[in-house]
């Protein structure tokens, strides 16, 4: 089964992922179920999510399920098998050289591949994602050799790339469309109408090269849910607390002049904010992270299930109207985005390295600026 238009991610319900409320296990996995009764067909995971914990309970929610009702995709690429926690900097990434050479990078997929199926309880998966690469995961054609053996041995139907954890990362996907797009069938990506940038860069590489794409963050951090208000009090730890300082008030400020077009089609702003990214060629899936808000008289997680499931199934935004919301969101250049950047002399992080002469001429090929 292919992804469908709406998706539900392992990392909503604030369990591993600190977003408001953290839902107890009987609930998260009553929330999954409602997702699939109420219409979403896609789930998706990521087996370093509490090591492990959120494949077994999305395993206990879908138990019992048709498989062939619905998609099942995860993220394979952090390395908490034989790799140690950095603080809050997690796992490290499976190719990181002080763990294992390219010759194991097979083994490895193989290995975390067939565990991660085992807690969630079925035989495949129809997407695996290589979740959050590092400069290798971009370049390394042991990677892609050893991601495309996961098809070959019918571990996974399809193959794509999930960047991250921050955005950015443009020039590398491009350029890993450019080298893997016979091995590449999804790519990942940070997009919403309030970070049109830069997302949207790479969005004509994957039409070219045939991929599809499932976007994240399509709620910006709970805007699009309309319940996050100027003023807003954050649970302590909260993980939108590390975002800029007033990003809640000029999110609001842009939301309110999106709002008569979402009264125009009888939208609320999570069903206009998710559209308006399927109107992107090549998206053909939104994932937004489903949020309970801290504290007493907080809107409900099912409630905001129920709102995604009822999208609408024709997309009545006109071509002008996606342009002017991207206008209204227009956010080129307000944030430093992780991967290659002139920032960096060397590349000894795992989610930043220094430009090279080869993203250079990606730039350039795609017209994507030198602001990099």
């Amino acid at each position: 089964m292919n992804l469908t238009p709406t998706a539900y991610g392992t990392w909503s319900g604030g369990k591993y992922m600190h977003f408001g409320e953290a839902l107890e296990d009987a609930r998260f996995i009553n929330a999954i179920r409602l997702a699939y009764d109420s219409g979403i067909r896609t789930f998706m995971t990521a087996d370093v999510y509490g090591v492990g914990r959120a494949d077994e309970l999305l395993g206990q929610a879908l138990k019992g399920i048709p498989r062939d009702s619905y998609a099942l995709a995860t993220g394979l690429g952090h390395d908490f098998y034989t790799g140690q926690r950095n603080g809050s900097a997690g796992y490290p990434r499976f190719t990181d050289p002080a763990l294992r050479g390219p010759e194991e990078y097979a083994s490895f997929l193989n290995m975390a591949a067939e565990k991660c199926l085992e807690r969630c309880g079925t035989d495949h998966f129809d997407l695996v994602m290589l979740h959050n690469p590092d400069e290798r995961g971009y370049t390394s054609e042991a990677v892609w050799d050893a991601m495309a053996g996961l098809k070959k041995q019918g571990l996974s139907k399809q193959l794509g790339i999930a960047p991250g954890p921050a955005n950015g990362f443009t020039l590398d996907l491009v350029q890993c469309f450019e080298t893997f797009f016979e091995v590449i069938d999804w790519a990942m990506i940070i997009l919403n109408p309030l970070e049109p940038w830069p997302g949207q860069l790479a969005l004509p590489a994957a039409d070219q090269f045939g991929v599809n794409v499932l976007t994240r963050v399509v709620d910006y951090g709970g805007i699009f849910w309309d319940d996050v208000k100027p003023g807003h009090a954050f649970r302590p730890g909260d993980h939108r607390t590390y975002r800029a300082e007033g990003w809640v008030e000029h999110g609001c400020e842009k939301l309110e002049a999106m709002r008569k077009i979402a009264k125009r089609h009888n939208l609320s702003m999570i069903q206009l904010a998710s559209l308006w990214n399927l109107a992107q060629n090549p998206v053909e899936s939104v994932i937004p992270t489903f949020i309970q808000e801290a504290g007493e008289g907080a809107r409900s997680i099912e409630s905001k299930i129920k709102e995604l499931a009822t999208l609408p199934a024709i997309n009545p935004l006109t071509p002008e109207e996606v342009e002017e919301i991207r206008q209204i969101g227009d956010n080129t250049g307000c944030m430093k985005l992780k991967g290659a950047s002139q920032r960096h002399a060397s590349s000894d992080r795992p989610d930043e390295w220094a430009m090279r002469e080869d993203l250079v001429g990606v730039s350039e090929r795609w017209s994507l600026g030198s602001g990099w």
